[in-house]
């Protein structure tokens, strides 16, 4: 929209641009120029100026030039065929003995950026690369970069190129630099500019002669060479050090980046460096910039993942101050959960017990979610706590906190009395159906451990038609069942008025199916519905590993100093977020996030769909807990949960994050999760080709190995032995997405692992 009044604003400023009077007056013309490019900001439309505008900028006053030019750049695009008239005078002052004067022409020749002018532009950068002046050299080069980009199907001419790589010896860093980012803009499409040993060694030796962004450039660019032996990879680290405890956190990251590419098959020395960057990188989360913060926190909990006590004695630095917006109070939340030890557990409970008050909901629901990750290990503590802000009678804390526990009663069963009482009576706070959700759940799931569930489920189910979430209704479908199921008195009438509804006057056509499932599954029997429903129960005897594990660097370190952990949801946590449960999948579908493919393995078989196969073992294994666990690390398999070692059946839970590097710059990753079940049953063995003979052929087989028996004198203990079962691990893995080579190599470590295990 253009500005009011714009036409008579053209029309003054044209009228005295063209008197002579003011033309003669270099003051007086410099600021009719100044007023043209004021209302220029102001959004008046002065393209009708480009004529008058044309003839201003020869002269000798720098400041006019620069006015000038900042105009004609703006409307060049509008007016291509005037802007002809500029070329001249450009080409002219690109002679000129001032620098200053030749940078500006250079600079402005590209910046006008049509194709029509290319040929003009051309001879003069040329020219520039070749300048005495720095200023002038480093127009020039950027200028190459700006021209192969007006003409991206052209290719610039190699003897360019060529003396662009030879600027890369430039006394002036700068140049040196921008030769850098220019190569890398023009020979884009052949991977970017070609690092070799020379060209590495002169930019470490001439890195501190460069500005803070010009040194995160160089050092990003180095992570494309790898040393050709053991002492050069180190003669780099050396030259790096200094870099690596840099004041500067962009200079700092770049270095450690480059630290962590070069080291990757030397994980001491990666760790080494990650040790160092501690001090730089608590001074960057104390820094003013609220943005430097927030990036920094980001960082910490990448190298957190390979080294959990990395902070753990500065968690005081992570505490939250009451001016900090509220993203930086979370991803401190998420930090210092990472740094709870047996030392400082009082004092960070109490610390995050001051957070769930927070004016801010989304943090206090941060909070209370952190104390609930925090009572798998501390499980006392955490729920007194919990039961006290529920006697705050908030609706959002209500909420919160009737979600954390129903995450935590489902990791730590033993906990299921303590909640139970403790939720008893909240129902009238809970307004969000999220809160809802998550109560109706621990009311379904431990119903006959709470008196009053039967009158709580009744007036859910006298609001049901004014309920409004879909995943509400179905739960309390599920919730009703379960408690019919253990208190069917309390419960028939409810549940015959609950299905009536669903099935006869409820429109939404997943709650009446999940109805009717549940009719047709009561008419086959108690017991029928049981199997269903009340099977997905957490085992009292398994005991959690608390904690995140540490993990390999080369699992994050290529996401290292880019913008990948700062997007929501990048860094994993142990933590089910507000609103999930580990159990129920929330309603609304969504593509892939399920792991249903179910995969089976068997030592010395190919990978097939939905078999159940076994893994043989010399011996019975099971072994402790710590060194299943302390194996399982050394591989990158993590263990979430296991039984005691002497208990039947005997099990471990396991998981694993692999990465695998597809094409240049994608990876794509794959969760794989597992299960080892030790029955103590007899596992026969037998092959598909066994089953498919028929009962004559066994026969026949049969009597020909006693023949052979007899014959070499073989006992009839031995005879059984060979054809008897044999005891072994029963493994089922599932994986999300499917990637079969990944999952081979998995199965192929695991077995290992379990074989060396075993014989020890």
């Amino acid at each position: 929209m253009p500005y009011i009044g714009s036409e008579d604003t053209v029309r003054d400023l044209r009228r005295v641009l063209s008197n002579p009077n003011v033309q003669s007056d270099q003051l007086r013309y410099r600021n009719t120029i100044l007023k043209v490019i004021r209302a220029m900001s102001q959004g008046v439309d002065v393209s009708g100026l480009f004529s008058e505008m044309v003839k201003a900028c020869a002269t000798v006053d720098i400041v006019q030039k620069k006015l000038v030019y900042v105009f004609l750049c703006s409307y060049a695009t509008l007016n291509p065929e005037l802007s002809l008239l500029v070329i001249n005078t450009l080409r002219k002052d690109c002679q000129d003995p001032n620098p200053m004067v030749r940078s500006l022409a250079l600079r402005n020749m590209t910046n006008l950026r049509l194709p029509s002018l290319v040929e003009y532009v051309e001879q003069p950068l040329t020219a520039g690369l070749r300048d005495r002046a720095a200023c002038v050299r480093r127009v020039a080069v950027l200028g190459w970069a700006k021209l192969h980009n007006l003409q991206t199907n052209s290719e610039i001419d190699a003897a360019v190129v060529n003396e662009l790589y030879s600027l890369l010896r430039d006394p002036d860093p700068v140049v040196m630099v921008n030769c850098l980012r220019a190569l890398e803009e023009i020979l884009r499409e052949e991977g970017g500019v070609a690092i070799n040993k020379p060209i590495t060694h002169h930019l470490l030796n001439r890195l501190k002669e460069c500005d803070i962004w010009g040194q995160c450039e160089v050092l990003r660019i180095l992570q494309r060479y790898r040393p050709q032996s053991e002492d050069e990879l180190f003669n780099i680290l050396s030259l790096l050090d200094v870099s690596l405890i840099s004041p500067h956190p962009p200079v700092m990251a770049a270095t450690l980046s480059l630290f962590l590419s070069l080291c990757s098959g030397l994980p001491a020395v990666g760790l080494a460096a990650l040790e160092r960057v501690r001090g730089p990188l608590l001074a960057a989360c104390g820094n003013t910039s609220r943005e430097m913060q927030f990036t920094a926190l980001c960082h910490i909990q990448l190298l957190l993942r390979s080294l959990p006590g990395l902070m753990g004695e500065h968690y005081k630095r992570f505490f939250c101050g009451y001016a900090e917006p509220a993203y930086i109070k979370q991803r401190k939340i998420e930090v210092l959960v990472e740094l709870v030890n047996d030392d400082n557990v009082a004092i960070l409970l109490d610390e995050l017990r001051g957070y769930c008050t927070d004016v801010n909901i989304s943090t206090a629901h941060a909070a209370i979610s952190a104390i609930g990750r925090i009572g798998r290990s501390y499980s006392d503590k955490c729920l007194e706590i919990l039961t006290e802000l529920l006697g705050l009678k908030q609706e959002h804390i209500t909420s919160a906190v009737v979600q954390t526990m129903r995450d935590l009663v489902w990791v730590c069963p033993q906990c299921s009395r303590t909640v139970c009482s403790a939720v008893e009576g909240c129902e009238a706070e809970i307004q969000d159906s999220q809160g809802r959700h998550a109560l109706l759940w621990l009311l379904g799931v431990y119903g006959e451990q709470v008196s009053s569930v039967p009158y709580t489920l009744e007036v859910f189910i006298d609001g049901v038609r004014s309920e409004a979430s879909v995943g509400v209704k179905m739960e309390l479908l599920t919730a009703t069942v379960r408690l019919f199921l253990c208190r069917p008195a309390e419960t028939q009438d409810m549940l015959g008025r609950l299905l009536h509804y669903c099935i006869e006057e409820e429109t939404n056509m997943c709650v009446s199916d999940q109805a009717l499932l549940y009719y047709r599954l009561l008419h086959c029997g108690i017991e029928e519905t049981r199997k269903v429903l009340q099977c997905r129960r957490s085992d009292p005897s398994l005991g959690v590993l608390i904690g995140r594990p540490a993990e390999p660097i080369n699992q994050w370190s290529y996401i290292f100093n880019t913008l990948e952990p700062l997007r929501p949801g990048a860094i994993e946590t142990e933590s089910a977020t507000i609103g999930g449960s580990p159990e129920h999948m929330t309603f609304d579908p969504k593509p892939n996030n399920d792991l249903s493919d179910t995969l089976s393995y068997s030592f010395g078989k190919t990978v097939r769909s939905g078999e159940s196969e076994h893994v043989q073992c010399p011996t019975i294994f099971r072994c402790s807990p710590q060194s299943l666990q302390a194996a399982m690390q050394l591989v990158n398999i993590q263990t979430l949960a296991f039984t005691p070692p002497h208990t039947l059946p005997w099990r471990v839970y396991l998981y694993t994050n692999t990465q695998n590097k597809h094409s240049a710059d994608t990876c794509h990753g794959t969760l794989i999760l597992g299960e080892l079940l030790y029955t103590g049953e007899e596992i026969q063995k037998k092959s598909k080709d066994e089953e498919n003979v028929g009962v004559e052929a066994r026969q026949d087989k049969r009597e020909e190995e006693r023949e052979e028996d007899t014959a070499e004198g073989r006992s009839e203990k031995e005879r059984v032995k060979k054809n008897t079962a044999e005891k072994g691990i029963k493994v089922t893995l599932k994986q999300q997405p499917r990637d079969e080579k990944a999952l081979k190599g998995f199965l192929s470590v695991l077995t290992t692992v379990l074989h060396a295990l075993s014989s020890e």
